[in-house]
């Protein structure tokens, strides 16, 4: 994207990456209600892409207005008869038709609410599927595609497309073989690696597999304030060398926030920087958190391996794995923070979620489509919560409804709405406050 807009600032590229991430998720959760609606036979008479002032409009032959509003923080369907763009309660002086919300039967009510956040899951599933099929599956045997420029200190014998078959003597054929086998290594600046090359097997000096080579700069962390980038090589730490990612982890983590001198190798030049450790929650692969001192470095294994398209199978998997694993770190997290077992900064709002989506797509296209999938899972999630004037508390109404036969009294709905409301907006200024008040948090 940014080789779309090489004159674009900063700022404007931040704005109008946000503006797309929003519209992209609301047409995609606003469609579903639409489309369930109109399939279970709930009229809709406006689709709307933001909220305020309409900046352009057309009435399609069903009769339902599409709009475009100038303030793009949301949208809306509203369906026939409904009161408000919320859907909570029906127009006094609509008549309750079977096309209109408040007539039509609970089950297509039901199924006209679920399907927005379905649509947010649908989407964010799709877009991790094509994420594995643009980037493929690493070959087996493992293939090295490329190698990148280390320090000295690591010996560098290695070549693009050599196969490796084992490294320190452990039989590594595919890549999550290396990542395993790492673990097993002794931490030193290079090790033997036994490898296929044009036919014959020999053995070479390679890197230590996951050396402190920076992959990744998080984005608002004290490495990116610092001024680290990709592809930077952390050679010390407080004059105490450094070669292994985990050793580096370790180092910074035993910190406690004290602030320590880098020293980085960058593209031959030698430079050094001073970096406090940053407290934060880290999300775990079973959905529950560990909180460490870090500085938003991420490594990992220093070559490209060659790829190949992976079958259907292995796609569906990869693409309901990152589903999975987004909603059950959400879903975890929300909790943890309402426990008090971590912090509420790991709430954001608006404003943080925008400086996101500058940074992801000022890493390219393919980058900031991904974050379009786990955002559509979060908006997803979201919605699911069983507070009313969000889908969630539709769901439970309507719940209520099939199991008592009668819907809920107008006096409660009101009560339960501002509820809702009020617990909405205490979030978002707790977010807000996370995002934009100095100090507040670490």
């Amino acid at each position: 994207m940014t080789n779309l807009l090489p004159h674009f600032s900063s700022t404007g590229l931040t704005l109008l990456s946000f503006v797309v991430a929003l519209m992209v998720i609301v047409f995609v959760h606003e469609m579903g209600h639409y489309l369930a609606g109109r399939w279970s036979g709930i009229k809709a008479d406006v689709f709307s892409i933001g909220f305020g002032p309409v900046l352009w409009r057309r009435v399609d032959r069903r009769g339902t207005v599409w709009q475009i509003a100038l303030v793009p923080l949301g949208g809306y369907v509203k369906f026939k008869g409904d009161n408000n763009a919320a859907s909570m309660g029906a127009d006094a002086g609509a008549k309750a038709s079977r096309d209109s919300m408040a007539g039509a039967p609970v089950w297509a009510r039901a199924i006209t609410v679920a399907s927005g956040p379905a649509f947010n899951f649908v989407f964010a599933f799709l877009v991790f599927a094509w994420a594995v099929l643009s980037n493929g599956v690493a070959t087996d045997p493992l293939t090295l595609a490329s190698v990148p420029n280390l320090p000295d200190t690591y010996e560098q014998e290695l070549e693009t497309g050599d196969q490796i078959l084992a490294i320190g003597g452990i039989e590594t054929p595919t890549i999550a073989d290396v990542v395993a086998a790492t673990d097993n290594l002794a931490m030193v600046p290079s090790v033997d690696y036994r490898v296929r090359r044009a036919g014959e097997e020999i053995v070479v000096r390679g890197p230590y597999p996951e050396p402190t080579l920076a992959l990744a700069v998080s984005s608002d962390s004290p490495a990116r304030e610092a001024g680290l980038l990709v592809d930077d090589t952390i050679t010390a730490i407080d004059g105490t060398p450094v070669f292994a990612f985990s050793q580096m982890m370790d180092i910074v983590a035993a910190s406690e926030g004290r602030e320590m001198s880098f020293e980085i190798w960058r593209q031959g030049e030698t430079l050094s920087f001073d970096i406090a450790p940053r407290r934060v929650d880290l999300p775990l692969r079973d959905g529950d958190f560990e909180t460490r001192w870090l500085i938003g470095l991420s490594g990992g294994l220093f070559f490209e391996p060659q790829t190949s398209s992976p079958d259907v199978a292995t796609t569906l998997r990869y693409a309901w794995g990152q589903l999975w694993y987004i909603a059950k770190v959400s879903v975890s997290g929300m909790w943890h923070m309402l426990t008090g077992e971590i912090s509420t900064c790991n709430l954001s709002s608006p404003v943080g979620i925008a400086q996101t989506s500058g940074e992801m797509a000022a890493q390219g296209i393919g980058t900031y489509i991904q974050f379009l999938g786990l955002l559509s899972t979060a908006i997803g999630l979201l919605n699911l919560f069983p507070i009313p004037i969000l889908d969630g508390g539709h769901l439970v109404f309507h719940a209520y409804e099939a199991v008592s036969g009668r819907k809920p009294s107008d006096a409660a709905l009101r009560v339960l709405t501002m509820i809702g409301l009020a617990l909405i907006l205490m979030m978002m200024f707790l977010a807000l406050a996370n995002d934009t008040v100095p100090g507040l948090c670490p």
